[in-house]
C-alpha cells in the first residue's frame, strides 16, 4: 500500500516554507471573498491560520475564541465584517504584507 500525506498537511508546510506561495494563498483568499465564493476563501483562510499564526495565535490577537474561529473558517462559517477585518488583519501583519484591490473590466 503506498504511503499518502494529508493535503492540509502538505498545504501547511509548503505554505510555511514558502512566502510567495502564503501570500498567493491570502491573495486567493480575498480575491474569492470580493468575487462571491465565501466558502472556498473560508476554507483557504483556514488553512493559512493553521500554517501561519494557529487558532490560538488568532484567537489572542482578535481577542475571540477559538472555536468560534474555528466555526467561522469552515466552509459554512458565517463571519462578520468586522471578524473577517481582523482575520485578514493578523494574516496579513503575520506575512508581512499589505492588500491592495484592484478593480478590472468585466469580459
Amino acid at each position: 500500500m503506498a504511503l499518502t500525506r494529508s493535503f492540509k498537511q502538505t498545504i501547511a508546510e509548503r505554505a510555511q516554507r514558502d512566502p510567495a506561495f502564503a501570500q498567493a494563498l491570502l491573495d486567493e483568499a480575498a480575491t474569492l471573498f470580493l468575487n462571491g465564493e465565501p466558502e472556498i476563501a473560508r476554507v483557504i483562510l483556514r488553512d493559512l491560520v493553521n500554517a501561519t499564526v494557529g487558532f490560538e495565535g488568532l484567537a489572542k490577537e482578535t481577542d475571540k475564541p477559538s472555536k468560534s474561529l474555528h466555526r467561522m473558517l469552515s466552509a459554512k462559517g458565517n463571519p462578520s465584517m468586522d471578524n473577517l477585518a481582523a482575520i485578514f488583519s493578523v494574516i496579513r501583519a503575520t506575512l508581512g504584507v499589505k492588500i491592495e484591490v484592484h478593480a478590472v473590466p468585466a469580459m
